[in-house]
């Protein structure tokens, strides 16, 4: 469908998370789907708030689900056709349940960093010790951390920003124990005529090479290669979040 790349085009431009834009496209594609198809420009504000608030009393959503729900149908509107539009309070908003946090001690935390090992186990550290959140963790690069000065960099984070965090020592001495494990998976890789990782927006053409450059590969690599649409070029992609998830799951 020639919209929905459209959306993906537009989420690219505004440099939105690969998940974002993942979750952008498959709202909008309900949204169409609901009201039967018909284009979103044959389409208004009436239109999508009769699909919020089915999401609430018949899809029984969370308040966080509507909101992102709408946030989509808002940037299909102002950022990909340019009808930016407001939603009426006609809309039946999900309920938003009043929880206390779960909040683990101490003593916890540190029961279930033992029960982890090897790349999860420095995965935890540096989510727990820099307070980095998933996705910022896996997707670190040899250049942003920083053993000496004891910092880590943050790129491209929530809100597209930048910013610097603590690298605790325990994480510190877990990088110098895998980093030379990496650092021969790249070397493999680049023996084998590969070794190639992606790079952000333009960087590639504007430097030529460096993406074979040791400070751009992943700190986590995953265990194996893949061929990446349109340039058929073979590469290296991080882990996937499930790695983390599934193992402190199990702890």
């Amino acid at each position: 469908m020639r919209l929905l790349q459209m959306v993906h085009d537009r989420c690219r431009m505004r440099h939105l998370s690969a998940k974002t834009e993942r979750a952008y496209a498959g709202w909008i594609r309900r949204y169409i789907t609901f009201h039967r198809r018909r284009h979103p420009r044959d389409m208004a504000e009436r239109e999508v708030a009769s699909f919020l608030t089915m999401l609430a009393v018949d899809g029984h959503v969370a308040a966080s689900t509507q909101n992102q729900a709408l946030a989509a149908l808002l940037f299909l509107y102002r950022d990909v056709l340019g009808m930016p539009m407001t939603i009426s309070n006609e809309v039946v908003r999900a309920k938003r349940p009043k929880r206390l946090p779960d909040v683990m001690s101490r003593g916890e935390v540190a029961n279930l960093l033992a029960e982890l090992e090897g790349v999860a186990a420095l995965g935890c550290l540096l989510l727990y010790g820099s307070g980095l959140r998933l996705q910022e963790c896996i997707s670190l690069r040899v250049k942003d951390v920083d053993v000496a000065e004891r910092t880590v960099i943050v790129r491209g984070g929530k809100g597209n920003k930048d910013r610097r965090t603590i690298l605790s020592d325990s994480a510190a001495a877990g990088l110098a124990r895998h980093l030379p494990k990496v650092r021969r998976l790249h070397a493999a890789d680049l023996a084998a005529g590969h070794g190639a990782v992606a790079l952000p927006h333009a960087l590639v053409r504007k430097y030529p090479g460096v993406a074979v450059e040791w400070g751009w590969q992943w700190i986590f690599p995953a265990s194996r290669r893949y061929v990446e649409d349109g340039t058929r070029i073979v590469r290296r992609h991080h882990i996937d979040p499930t790695v983390l998830q599934r193992a402190v799951a199990a702890a």
